[in-house]
């Protein structure tokens, strides 16, 4: 119950309408207990006696107790929904809040259709409970104990026979609940998986019909959802099994109210209407008793959906500000490894190992190296996407670790090598980081990363909408946006990460030639399988098996580097005549 006690807490906000809801659900219950008085007083004091005008004023009170509980019943209906509504509001907030705040490793491991799930439908089912299930569990504790009460008042030895089958229904309600809960953590945890294939499926959709594999997504979808109709049905299976043992124990205590009650009124110790009464009372006392056995089927999967939720809530991010962190000064752009190894978690070994090198201001280093030797991994430590786990980083002196990642960050531009648009115009993707920019700022980034002709053939130009993902563009033509939209932080530190790896050989090499002009002090990053990218950088790192092996000019490395030599020969063949060429003439 410790989630859900957490969960409610997100309803304190919203208090007013949340108390009255409670204070119509406790109208809607006095409502309720005072009708069965008005039809005990029609039977006895109007209907068994002829007295037209005490039926006529109990059909008045029985209208008027049937209008209150219907205007009470909206307010309690829509006070309840609008706080829940509202709490889930926050919460949701508070989950996507935390998303954007995790770090790489996090995000590595988790999976996106379980995330997805988290954020809809786990709480959904929490709200589900913080509005309606809380409200109709104290509902239905209000009418139990109030309609307890009244039996006993009415008649006890009556009363004591039909509460003597209580016991057997909460026995009932308890092993319900303890086969139920992991059911419904299955389900939510099934439905994710499901999510997760869905997710997939969109996402690569160009790669499934490319394979012709449509036959076997349709086939992995159908497996999810069978394992989800599976729990699902397993859940059926527990409802079905326990509610008729409920009814049929609960139908015992009518049985007792007509067998003994019936011999009371023969007796004249009872009236009629009063028996008439006590079956109504009991009609009310079980109704919460059922009530009570759906909404804790709700707890049940509403506590499994608050886990879920505050599992992401709760989840310790591993790259955080340091208490004494302090904004990082406009920096010059000296980038400094010194002894740095760095291993992702879980992983077994390091995938990077004692790493040192300097950039200094305005140098442009290039990373090449194996499959899995460690390049990204060099680029990623610089923004501190990840926290190094030997050595350190420092940019102009500043241990990363010890400055604000805000502050990092914005003095960092970076184009990775999967280019991600989102949907809306080019112009607002290009002005992503920097929301505020002018049209004239926009365009000139656009034309420093040879964009600008093609937007320009766009059917509004920088108006134009995009597709998710940048779907109605080439490979090419997002990165070239992408590209722009780093150029617009005019970062003092420039990441290339395969930037131009989309884009053909003459649109690169003019891509090169405005980033020359462009890059001057700036401190800039390559990563490049094309030569010709890397061929004039100020410093090469050579890297295989997760350690740099070899640095220096192109021309050093060619003349010293055996694996160099072979990324050349292997990797970047077709450029290998033209540089042997220029080496040979010192271009």
């Amino acid at each position: 119950m410790r989630p859900l006690g957490r969960a409610l807490r997100y309803m304190t906000k919203y208090w007013p309408s949340a108390l009255g809801a409670f204070f119509s659900m406790l109208l809607v219950s006095v409502a309720n207990l005072v009708s069965p008085q008005l039809i005990r007083r029609a039977i006895d004091e109007g209907i068994l006696v002829g007295n037209l005008s005490t039926i006529l004023v109990m059909a008045a009170g029985l209208l008027g107790v049937a209008l209150v509980r219907g205007l009470f019943s909206f307010a309690q209906g829509y006070l309840s929904e609008k706080a829940s509504q509202g709490a889930a509001y926050d919460m949701r907030n508070e989950i996507y809040g935390k998303l954007q705040t995790l770090s790489f490793s996090f995000h590595d491991q988790a999976q996106t259709g379980q995330l997805m799930t988290r954020v809809t439908s786990d709480v959904e089912m929490v709200r589900m409970f913080t509005g309606q299930g809380f409200l109709q569990l104290l509902g239905a504790l209000f009418m139990f104990f109030g309609a307890a009460a009244v039996l006993i008042l009415m008649n006890w030895r009556l009363a004591l026979i039909t509460l003597a089958i209580l016991p057997l229904i909460f026995i009932s309600f308890a092993i319900f609940i303890r086969r139920a809960q992991p059911l419904f953590a299955n389900v939510q945890a099934r439905l994710g998986a499901l999510n997760t294939v869905l997710q997939e499926n969109l996402a690569g959709v160009r790669v499934v019909k490319a394979f012709v594999r449509e036959a076997y997504e349709a086939e992995r979808y159908a497996r999810a959802n069978d394992e989800l109709l599976e729990v699902n049905l397993q859940v059926v299976r527990v409802f079905s099994s326990a509610f008729p043992v409920i009814f049929f124990i609960a139908s015992l205590g009518t049985v007792a109210v007509v067998w003994y009650g019936g011999n009371q009124v023969i007796r004249g110790e009872l009236s009629l209407g009063e028996l008439v009464a006590f079956n109504t009372y009991l009609g009310l006392l079980m109704f919460p008793t059922f009530m009570l056995g759906m909404v804790t089927a709700l707890v049940a999967r509403a506590a499994a959906s608050a886990k879920r939720i505050f599992e992401i809530v709760d989840a310790e991010n591993d790259v955080t500000d340091r208490p004494s962190a302090m904004p990082l000064p406009p920096v010059e752009g000296r980038v400094a490894f010194e002894d740095v190894s760095f291993r992702y978690v879980g992983a077994e070994r390091n995938v990077l190992e004692h790493a040192s090198f300097i950039a200094e201001p305005g140098q442009t280093v290039a990373i090449v190296g194996t499959t899995g030797a460690g390049k990204s991994t060099i680029i990623n430590l610089i923004p501190r996407f990840y926290d190094v786990t030997g050595g350190r980083v420092t940019i102009d002196g500043h241990d990363v670790r010890d400055v604000t990642i805000g502050s990092l960050r914005s003095q960092i531009g970076i184009v990775l090598q999967d280019t991600l648009l989102f949907s809306g115009t080019i112009r607002e993707n290009i002005a992503y980081g920097a929301p505020d920019a002018s049209l004239d700022e926009i365009v000139k980034v656009a034309q420093l990363a040879h964009a600008h002709d093609f937007i320009l053939e766009q059917p509004e130009g920088y108006n134009t909408k995009i597709g998710e993902g940048g779907v109605g563009l080439s490979g090419g033509q997002m990165q070239r946006i992408a590209i722009a939209r780093a150029l617009l932080l005019v970062p003092q530190i420039l990441i290339l990460d395969d930037s131009t790896s989309s884009v053909d050989a003459e649109t690169e090499h003019q891509i090169q030639r405005s980033l020359a002009s462009l890059i001057g002090s700036r401190t800039t990053f390559i990563i490049a399988q094309r030569i010709s990218t890397v061929r004039n950088a100020d410093l090469i790192l050579a890297l295989d098996n997760a350690r740099i092996v070899a640095r220096g000019t192109h021309e050093e490395l060619l003349a010293t580097s055996a694996l160099y030599g072979e990324i050349v020969a292997s990797q970047l063949y077709d450029d290998v005549p033209a540089f042997a060429d220029a080496g040979k003439t010192g271009d």
